[in-house]
């Protein structure tokens, strides 16, 4: 037991550490060694390869043992899945209009009046990780799972925190001004103005995400959870 969760844990520690290596210290030498092109592909090839081990970490740990607390009762599951319904909403909006992307528009996008759920965060996508990690850690607190939803938090915030930096420096004024007009933590009253489009769409992603907990986990969750019951 005690060497899978190393293994899981240094695995983990690789994937997030490798994440934030490429991401800021060593992206610029890398990107006039390699060009853009073939940084990416380098990113993608490090990305994928210590996600897999990652993967196969989680895997060896076995899946049951020593839960820290009782997550099986509906009051953990409730919490849970309103969580991850305002990930799915967050995750949804975070794809339009959002300057943190890469896109040459994002000077511009940067300047545009804040929609949609920018009035909740200006790292939607960052927030949804992480309340994602948040909500399965709730259910299954086991060492394998607080492990990697632990990593999966972790590169999520301290990755927002450090696209602040790197945007600031890339964008100037514009992501200045923008960060000025946004927030950081998240804002509950935002929610109100997170606009029909992210909350339609996140309700039809957390529908169809809690669903395929039945086939790929033979766990049923969010309202399936209730169905079934």
């Amino acid at each position: 037991m005690v060497m899978p969760l190393v293994e899981l844990s240094i695995a983990a520690a690789t994937f997030v550490g490798t994440h934030f290596l490429l991401s800021h210290p060593l992206r610029a030498a890398l990107v006039a060694r390699l060009g853009e092109k073939g940084f990416a592909g380098l990113y993608a090839v490090v990305a994928l390869a210590s996600m897999a081990w990652m993967a196969h970490a989680f895997r060896a740990v076995p899946p049951g043992e020593g839960p820290l607390w009782d997550g099986t009762g509906n009051g953990i599951w409730g919490l849970a899945s309103v969580l991850m319904l305002l990930a799915a909403v967050l995750m949804v909006g975070s794809l339009r209009g959002n300057p943190a992307l890469p896109d040459p528009r994002a000077g511009q996008l940067a300047k545009a009046p804040v929609r949609g759920v920018f009035h909740i965060t200006r790292h939607p996508m960052m927030w949804a990780f992480a309340l994602w990690s948040l909500s399965h850690a709730l259910v299954a607190a086991t060492p394998r799972v607080l492990i990697l939803t632990a990593a999966i938090a972790v590169l999520a915030l301290v990755g927002a925190a450090l696209q602040d930096r790197k945007k600031a420096a890339q964008m100037g004024s514009d992501w200045q001004d923008w960060a000025s007009r946004t927030h950081f933590w998240p804002r509950p009253d935002g929610l109100l103005r997170a606009g029909a489009v992210a909350w339609l769409g996140g309700g039809v992603l957390w529908l169809v995400a809690t669903w395929a907990h039945i086939p790929l986990a033979y766990v049923p969750a969010g309202l399936w959870r209730w169905i079934a019951a």
